[in-house]
């Protein structure tokens, strides 16, 4: 069911893929399967964040929560549809907002967001997958201990990282940051429940301004038409 780590992320999960703990969710999302539920995103996309940004690439994370959990959406990047779903979901619609308040970016006719991971934004929710229609359905299922390990990863890099931390279970993660040199960017999810709390946090300018502080590249933040 489980695909396998990417190569360059592959070495650093050794002794997680060895693991029961790991084991135990690899046959939970068989018995999930065998029980006829359809589980998002499709198996070959479930670590497709980190197919798309390499470990060496990373100088962002985003983390998200789980997938989308309407068919058709998800694809293995947080908060990023496939390019022909429409309409957009009402935060990733809040994130065009504040992209475009922020840094001046006009809003893409799609929401694949393909284009900043491709940029080193490794885009990870904290729980890889879900049932269709059941939000959070996977969580607490031992996802947490893999997405754990990612950020203990990278906090670990000697480059900086800028961790991207939206909403209450985000945030939790950040006793995991623990190295000088990253920095940490917490605000508001920008979920229509907390929206209001997200517009004006100016976090994608933020996030360019830790990157040039030190000289790494910038994201360039605007989403290509289709």
């Amino acid at each position: 069911m489980l695909p396998p780590f990417p190569t360059g992320w592959k070495q650093l999960f050794t002794k997680q893929v060895n693991s029961q703990r790991y084991r135990a969710l690899e046959l939970f999302l068989e018995q999930e399967a065998a029980a006829g539920q359809a589980i998002l995103p499709p198996s070959q996309e479930i670590y497709a964040a980190l197919e798309t940004t390499p470990y060496e690439q990373v100088k962002v994370l985003l983390l998200g929560q789980d997938p989308y959990h309407t068919p058709g959406m998800a694809h293995g990047l947080c908060f990023s549809v496939r390019p022909y779903v429409a309409p957009l979901p009402r935060s990733l619609g809040n994130i065009y907002r504040e992209l475009r308040d922020d840094v001046g970016c006009s809003v893409p006719n799609h929401g694949c967001l393909e284009p900043w991971a491709r940029q080193g934004v490794l885009m990870l929710n904290s729980v890889l997958t879900v049932r269709a229609h059941a939000a959070n359905s996977h969580r607490g299922r031992g996802w947490e201990a893999v997405t754990d390990r990612i950020i203990a990863v990278l906090n670990a890099k000697p480059s900086r990282v800028v961790f991207v931390l939206w909403g209450v279970e985000a945030k939790k993660k950040q006793a995991l940051i623990t190295a000088a040199q990253h920095v940490v960017i917490s605000c508001a999810h920008p979920s229509p429940l907390s929206a209001r709390k997200f517009f004006g946090s100016r976090c994608f300018s933020q996030v360019n301004r830790a990157l040039t502080e030190a000289n790494l590249k910038p994201i360039d933040w605007q989403i290509p038409d289709l």
